[in-house]
Formats: structure tokens, sequence, C-alpha cells
């Protein structure tokens, strides 16, 4: 199943085929998977309520098109790669043959423990084959899985749990990461104190740490494996039945839970996989996402798997045992396609090009980057340090909601300028619209970044709460999906991604609403309220900057920032920890009680000077105050 575009001219007649007829354009994509029973439209829909649909009526198994269709033709091909933590231990290889019997076995295993199909199941795993084939094995019986980063807190599992009302967690009883271990089988006793639906936990043996096992609830994977035949059928799913939630943050403290349905997330997930990396028959592609994050679900697991490809996962991080890592691997197993973040460049970039020349790194031809824009001196480091010049950068922009990658180049068939996303793929129909929702169609030019006409993989709702999903993504102009983000195309229609423009704070590629860390820091005992915006960060794009007014001013200022920080740790975990706390006497609201985010946003950045009019406030003098203790 080869779905690429095969040069610039390609692109630019398919490009105008999917504005022209998307129907069309998607139906020829389309028949190149295996259905169990053809689709009948392919697609119906309307933004207004929203209502999305995409394959209607067809019959399919996503996991039967990322495995079964393989095993003749590739069943001894190498389907996936374990690099371990340490780096003296040795790889893993599984074929497509064994990894289709290690997801039968365990899908076999959920069976006899009670999962079915439309049942939830939360896995906080970390970064291990295995996470892999829970995923696949939740595919493969119509159970819906969602995955939550091996760094959230028990409050935050807790939180997602109880809003999927899940049955089981698959764990792990604790995880490698660098030099530490962390306990994750802990972490998932202390959230199950206040959930109530879940009936079993599978816990993997990661560390042999011998963790506490509740009798009747907790069994060992190797004890729910043991015996089970390794096939097992898949579960006919209709085209729009419910493959996965992932949840991500937003302007509000809840987290939202994104829905991905099967069919159309399926043909998305590896058409925009090949066309993106160009990826090559026996190339070796690696993503050093998590799978805890919607790159990893794409990126590693499904997208590549669908394409027949060699997929690599990491356990560990870029700095362990030193900044050489990365290219360390990237030599060691030969990568050809490398996609990772910027944060994590930005990082390596500072360690210093010793780490990097001694490796030989001329099995690259494709270099991408994720989950944030990616500033010009980072993106010439990457390309020439390890590229050598020599490969193409696809920067790619797309979210959690979207599925898969929007805009982006394509291996080396299009043309690419510093920081810019650059075109959309084919299929996507990205505009730019001013304040009052007007189509803005020159280029040279930046505003609002929405798209007017939906993609298979677009989300289908928010789990549980579909007015959510209107209110977020379908209300804030007509009859276009909006992104949240800002864009500007220059003047040969690239897009460059400028920034969030709603209350959502970019750190290292995860998003974070504002008031989720805000409801956090309030659980604090000294804490009155709180406010938080993000300032720009030399290595994480974004920092988090938080102001907080205690009912007194604390006499020990570090210790008091001390706590805020486990507080946070604890409501959400480390990855949302404040940069800066600065503890103010007041925070600049309207008279009407908004808080003036502006204000707060050019402080943290350093702009005291360019505040503007702050007379509307009900306190102006809080300005000042803020100002004068500002870090």
């Amino acid at each position: 199943m080869d779905l690429r575009i095969r040069s610039f001219e390609d692109y630019q007649e398919k490009y105008k085929l999917s504005v022209t007829d998307p129907d069309q354009f998607w139906d020829e994509i389309g028949r190149s998977f295996q259905w169990n029973e053809p689709y009948d439209q392919v697609s119906k829909w309307e933004f207004e309520t929203p209502d999305v649909k995409w394959y209607l009526n067809g019959k399919l198994n996503i996991t039967e098109n990322c495995l079964d269709r393989h095993l003749e033709c590739k069943g001894d091909d190498c389907a996936l790669i374990w690099e371990a933590n340490n780096p003296t231990e040795s790889a893993v290889h599984w074929t497509y043959q064994e990894l289709y019997e290690k997801v039968c076995e365990f899908s076999n295993a959920l069976k006899a423990q009670g999962v079915g199909k439309g049942d939830r199941v939360i896995i906080y795993m970390p970064m291990v084959p295995e996470a892999s084939v829970a995923m696949l094995a939740c595919a493969r019986i119509g159970a819906v899985h969602s995955v939550v980063f091996a760094g959230f807190s028990a409050n935050a599992i807790s939180d997602r749990i109880n809003d999927a009302q899940a049955k089981m967690v698959i764990t792990a009883d604790g995880l490698n990461r660098g030099a530490k271990q962390v306990p994750l089988k802990e972490v998932v006793d202390d959230a199950l104190i206040h959930c109530y639906s879940i009936e079993k936990v599978i816990v993997f043996d990661c560390l042999g740490s011998n963790p506490n096992m509740e009798a009747g609830r907790d069994v060992w994977w190797h004890e729910a494996i043991d015996g089970m035949d390794k096939s097992c059928p898949a579960e006919p799913m209709d085209s729009e039945d419910v493959l996965f939630i992932l949840y991500t943050s937003g302007s509000t403290g809840k987290p939202k839970g994104v829905v991905h349905t099967c069919g159309g997330y399926m043909v998305f997930a590896a058409y925009s996989f090949q066309n993106v990396f160009q990826y090559q028959e026996k190339d070796i592609y690696w993503c050093t996402a998590d799978v805890g994050w919607i790159t990893g679900h794409t990126y590693i697991v499904y997208g590549p798997l669908l394409s027949g490809a060699t997929t690599m996962m990491f356990e560990g991080v870029p700095t362990y045992p030193d900044a050489s890592r990365f290219w360390q691997i990237c030599d060691k197993h030969q990568v050809n396609v490398f996609y990772t973040a910027p944060t994590a460049i930005r990082a390596l970039m500072a360690c210093g090009d010793e780490h990097v020349e001694n490796h030989d790194l001329s099995s690259l031809k494709v270099l991408g980057t994720v989950g944030e824009p990616i500033n010009e001196e980072a993106w010439r480091w990457y390309k020439e340090r390890i590229g050598k010049g020599r490969c193409p950068i696809v920067d790619t922009w797309w979210q959690t909601e979207t599925g898969g990658i929007m805009i982006s180049g394509l291996g080396d068939l299009s043309p690419q300028r510093a920081a810019h996303a650059g075109y959309p793929l084919p299929g996507i129909q990205p505009v730019l619209l001013d304040q009052e929702g007007k189509e803005i169609k020159e280029n040279g030019v930046e505003g609002y970044l929405c798209i007017k006409h939906p993609w298979p993989s677009i989300l289908r709702t928010t789990y549980g709460d579909h007015e959510r999903c209107k209110v977020t993504y379908f209300s804030h102009y007509k009859n276009h999906y909006f992104t949240g983000d800002g864009a500007k195309r220059d003047e040969n229609g690239m897009y460059r991604i400028i920034g969030r423009v709603d209350d959502v704070i970019n750190v290292s590629g995860h998003r974070f609403g504002t008031a989720e860390i805000e409801n956090a820091i309030n659980e604090n005992r000294l804490v009155v309220e709180s406010a938080v915006v993000g300032y720009p960060h030399h290595i994480k794009g974004q920092g988090i900057y938080a102001y907080v007014v205690c009912e007194t001013m604390p006499s020990d200022l570090e210790k008091a920032r001390a706590e805020i920080l486990e507080t946070v740790i604890e409501e959400i975990g480390k990855i949302a920890k404040p940069e800066k706390i600065q503890f103010v006497t007041g925070l600049p609201k309207t008279r009407s009680g908004k808080i003036m985010r502006r204000i707060l946003r050019k402080v943290a950045e350093g702009e005291a000077d360019k505040l503007g009019d702050v007379s509307t406030l009900l306190d102006p003098s809080v300005v000042d105050d803020i100002v004068a203790g500002a870090f």
C-alpha cells in the first residue's frame, strides 16, 4: 500500500483534486485499505452542531490493517525496534509475525479479564513495546483505549478514569527514566482510591520491584497471558466506532477527552505518515515521542504499522547517560527518518556539538519536528549539524484534535523555509480569518488559523460532553474548525505558526490550559487566587509564570514556592510545574472581574514598558506592585 506523492507537481495536482472533489480524493485513498464490509458513502458532515462522519457504514478492524494484512509478504520483516533506557541493554526486535502473536495473546487475556467491545481501558505505561501491544490489543477486541502519559499524577489519572468510566487500568510496577525509577503502580493505587469503575488492573513487570498487588483486582501481565492462544479474531468495527480517547488540556480547568474513530483516523494516519516522511520500504523510522501523546499514537504505532514500516521506540531520555544518546541510537540502528521535538533539539544544541561529532549520521534521510513551532536558530543547527545539510526538515503542524499532520513539508519533495511548517497536505483546507471572521485570501498576511472542510481524522466529539466540543472548536467562527493558533502565510503561500491565541501554554510541545494549572495552584492552603501565563523559554519554547495571591504574604517565599510546586505536581504532574512563581498583593482585573492576562504576559516577557492603558482596571496600582516584583 504505497500512498506516496511522487513530486511537488504531483502534490499540486492532488491538492487541487482534494479541494475540488474531496470525496473522490479520499475515496481513492480509502480503497487501499482492508474493509470487512465496504463503505457506501465517503463523508457526511456539518460544522454547526458539529456532526462529521467518514466512510459511512464501512466495517473494519484497524489491527487487521496494521498486522494481519502484512503477514503473508512481510511477516518476517521487522515491525518494531525497542531501545532500552540503559545503553548496555540489548535492543528488542519484533517481526510483524511476532507482534501479531503478542497482540492476539494479550487480546485474549483482556477478554479473559472481562474486557469487551466498547469498554474503556486506561493505559499508564512506560515506553516499552508492551505499551503498543496494549493499545493494539484493545483495538483488536473493540475496547476503547485511553493512554495517559506516565508523568501525570494520581489525581490526573483519577480524573481521566472517572470521566471515561474506565473498566481497567493497564500499567507497570514502574519505569526507567534516565537515572531515575518511577513507581507507576503506587501512583495508580493512589488514583484508584477515588475511582469506582475499575474492576481489574494488569501490571507489567518492568523493574522487578514487587509492588503491592490487591487480591481479586490486580493481575500480573505475564500471568494474564499465560496459556492464551496466539491468534484472536478481530472484532468488526463500524468506521465511526470509537478507537481511542486522548485527554488534552484546554482553556478551562478540566481536561477534555478528544474522541477519534476507527475508519477515518486509520486512513489519515497512514496517508500522512507515508507522505510527510516519504517513507520507503526498509527504512528505519524513529519518532522519539511518548505513546501518552497523540504523536505516539499516530506516528509510533498506527501510522507506521498501517504502512508496513519499521518503527522504533525508546525508553529513555535524550541526555542519559549523556547528550549524545539520540545520535548514538541513530548510528547504532542506522535510522533513516528521525522525528523529535524542538525542545529536545534546543536542549541538545545547548550541550555542545562534541556530542554529535563522534557519530555517523549518514543514514539519515529526513528530519522532522513536532509539538511546537521551531525557531530559526534550532532549525539551522538541526539541518547543518544533524542532517549535514543533506536532509530536509519537515516542520509538522497538527494537534491532538486533528489526529494527524495537517501542514508540513513532504520529505524532500516540497520547498523548505526555516521555521515555516509549509503547505497543507492534500485534503486539508486551511484559511486565515480576521477578528470578524472574514477570510483573508491574499498572501503575506497573518490571522487566525482555521480549517473550512473536514478531513478523515478530525475529532468527532469530546467524550461525554459534545457541547464542549462545539463551543471549543466550532463556535468561534461559523462553519470553521478553529485551531486556537495564529499563523502567517508568506508570499509563496507557506504557513508559519505563530502560537496560541487562547489561554493555552505550550511547554515542550505539551499543551496546558491556564485554568488547569491555576486550579491546581489554588488547591494549596496558602493560596487565595492565582493567574498563570506563558513566557518565552530558551529550551522549552514557553515556560509557566504564575502570579499568586496569598491571604498573607509568606514570610519564607522560597518555602512557599516549594510547597506550591508540590501541590501542582500532586494535582497534575512535574511537567506542569511553573518555572517562576511571583507572590503579588493582587491581580490586574477589569471592573467586571476579568483578569487582564495581556498585562501579566508583558510583565512575564520583560516588556513592562509596553503595558498600554491600565486606567480601565479596577485597581491600577496593583500593576506597579507586580512590575516591581517581577523576575
